[in-house]
């Protein structure tokens, strides 16, 4: 009896029908969803493979952090000083400047610090800078993403034309932008609640809790006739994609965006207000 022939992965039968040599891009995204409707993809691997594409196409600028977002340090600042800004925004990296924000001298790590609260050794800020790697707003991502594993590194400093600080980049950034966002501090568990009480008059949701389950936890008054869910209400009040602690004011209620990629929100943090206008911060 003869053998069964060997089962291919969906790598070889995703280059099975590429046979057809697509003449462009919309050809070949076409190909990839007849794949998946055919279960020959999974969405997973599917989301990936249009993510680098994507990648291809973008640049730094697309990504970064911009300038007015970016949370950095002084080098003449004193470790009292600086660090419950390091445990408040809790980041691995920080750029340091010296004399103005357009003056990046190096990145510190924030697991140096452990050096001065052993008090091992006397701290001394500006020997334990790494050196900083400045990059274009106009380069590419793929080809960032091979320098950061090239040279090891995690962080770079986004410049203008006019060699001025314009933001800055992480290799988790890229990364987000093809396999999704990457967990963080503000995750959820998949069976948490979508509202979860912090502390008093502060609740940090889901961007998708829709609109009903919002009104009737909090006790607001929101419309679902043209948003079913928090986030869609949100990003209509913003006219835009907000970056990470952009805040808005709806009705009393001020939305602060705890998590979200160039694609969409997912948590928020919301407070209740005493009655006051709407803003946008």
């Amino acid at each position: 009896m003869d053998d069964p022939p060997p089962k291919t992965g969906w790598l070889e039968r995703v280059g099975a029908m590429l046979s057809r040599e697509p003449e462009d891009r919309k050809q070949l995204i076409t190909l990839l969803h007849s794949a998946f409707e055919r279960n020959l993809l999974d969405s997973d691997a599917l989301s990936m493979i249009e993510g680098v594409m994507q990648v291809s196409e973008m640049q730094a600028r697309d990504i970064m952090i911009p300038r007015s977002q970016m949370d950095v340090i002084d080098i003449d600042q004193t470790p009292d000083e600086f660090i419950p800004f390091v445990i408040e925004t809790a980041h691995s990296r920080f750029p340091v400047i010296e004399g103005s924000e357009d003056n990046v001298i190096g990145i510190m790590l924030a697991k140096d610090l452990l050096r001065y609260y052993a008090g091992e050794e006397e701290f001394n800020l500006r020997d334990m800078l790494r050196p900083a790697v400045f990059i274009p707003e106009s380069k590419q991502l793929n080809i960032l993403l091979k320098d950061f594993r090239k040279n090891r590194n995690h962080i770079a400093i986004v410049v203008n034309e006019y060699g001025g600080m314009a933001g800055l980049i992480t290799i988790e950034d890229v990364l987000e932008q093809i396999v999704g966002e990457i967990e963080d501090e503000y995750d959820f568990d998949e069976d948490e609640d979508n509202i979860v009480l912090e502390q008093a008059g502060s609740y940090r949701i889901k961007a998708i809790t829709e609109i009903d389950n919002f009104n009737e936890i909090l006790g607001a008054k929101f419309s679902d006739d043209d948003y079913d869910t928090i986030g869609g209400l949100v990003l209509n009040k913003f006219g835009r994609l907000p970056n990470r602690d952009e805040s808005v004011i709806i009705d009393n209620f001020k939305f602060t965006v705890l998590r979200a990629d160039s694609r969409r929100l997912h948590i928020l943090k919301v407070e209740k207000m005493s009655p006051e206008s709407e803003t946008v911060a």
